[in-house]
This record gives C-alpha cells, structure tokens and sequence, in this order.
C-alpha cells in the first residue's frame, strides 16, 4: 500500500514566495512598517525646523532676524566664558552648539543677504564680510582641534569673540540698514522669506 505525502496547498490569499520573519510578518508588512517609520522620522525632523526657523520669523523682518540669532550666539559665548578648564564637557557641548548656530548664520548671509547687497551695487561690504566668514570658519577649526580643558581654550574663544563682535557692528550698524532702505516693502519681504527657506535646511 502505497503512502504518499500531500503537498499542503497555499492558504488563500498568501504567496508561495512570502518570506515570513521569526515574529510571523511578511515582507509586505515589514515593507509598510518602514515606510512609516521613515515617514514619522520626517515629519518629526521637518517639525523641529518648523520650530526652529518658526521662533526666528517671530523677531521681526529679516534684518531682525539676523539680530537675534547674533544675540542668541553670543550668549553662548558668554556662557562659553563663564566655564572653567575642569568643564571641559561643558565647553564642548558649547562650542557644538555655537558652531551650528553660526553654520546655519552663515548659510542665510553668503546665500541670500551677501547676493543681495552684490545686486544693490555694494559687491565691497559683501565681499568683505563674505570674507570675515572665512576668518570664522578658520577659529571653528582651531577650536576643533584644541583641547577644551586647555588653559588657551577660553584665551581662543575670547579672541573669536571680538572677531564677530566686530563683524556684526558693521553688518548691523552700517550695511544692513542701508540694504533695508534701499528695498521696497515688498522686496524686503522676499529677502526674508528667502533667509529663512535657507536656514531650514540647517535647522
């Protein structure tokens, strides 16, 4: 008597070729899970940029804007200052958080207002404070590759300090309000909606 083995058929609705996983999810579902996954992470990061830039609008218009964030990084300065060399942590939470606030400061004046001033016919005052990015670009690197428990750190940090202090005297005393002046309401409003579209990429 012959005894052969029955190939069990598929259940209906499922395929010959779905892998499950140990927790019993077909690929389809582990498919969905990480597209929703990617999709919550999004939002959540675009959310966060939304806050970000959100409490920058609030100051005002663009060159009010600005001020605030040269405000906002300078008190982080003053806190850099306050710490002693046994802080060395403490510091290189700072510095981390100075350098993307500058990072993204930077991004909004050599991509937007720098081009701006270019078109007003003031290519000096842009070069020139294009060119004092460069100067801060350089302290972030030194700053990088110094020792935050260092006695020189704070010597180094004090030194930047002055550098920007000086560069935003001149942005904000004396070439931003002329580029303010010499725009109409309505291009004053573009320039700022164009900053902050900038600055939300590096929120």
């Amino acid at each position: 008597m012959a005894t052969g083995t029955r190939s069990r058929s598929p259940a209906r609705g499922s395929s010959d070729n779905e892998e499950k996983s140990a927790f019993g999810w077909g690929t389809g579902t582990l498919a969905l899970a990480a597209v929703a996954g990617a999709a919550v992470g999004l939002a959540a990061n675009f959310g966060r940029k939304l806050a970000v830039q959100g409490m920058a609008a609030q100051a005002g218009d663009w060159d009010e804007v600005l001020h605030a964030e040269h405000e906002m990084v300078l008190a982080l300065f003053d806190q850099m200052a306050a710490t002693t060399d046994e802080q060395a942590r403490t510091r290189a939470h700072l510095f981390g958080k100075i350098k993307a606030a500058l990072a993204k400061h930077a991004m909004e004046e050599e991509n937007v207002i720098y081009p701006a001033l270019r078109e007003a016919n003031n290519a000096h005052d842009a070069d020139a404070l294009n060119g004092e990015h460069g100067y801060v670009k350089t302290f972030l690197y030194e700053l990088e590759n110094m020792d935050p428990a260092s006695p020189d750190w704070l010597a180094k940090i004090r030194t930047f300090r002055a550098l920007l202090e000086e560069h935003i005297r001149m942005e904000e005393d004396e070439v931003f309000p002329v580029l303010k002046a010499a725009l109409d309401e309505a291009g004053n409003a573009r320039l700022g909606a164009a900053m902050l579209k900038e600055g939300m990429s590096l929120a």
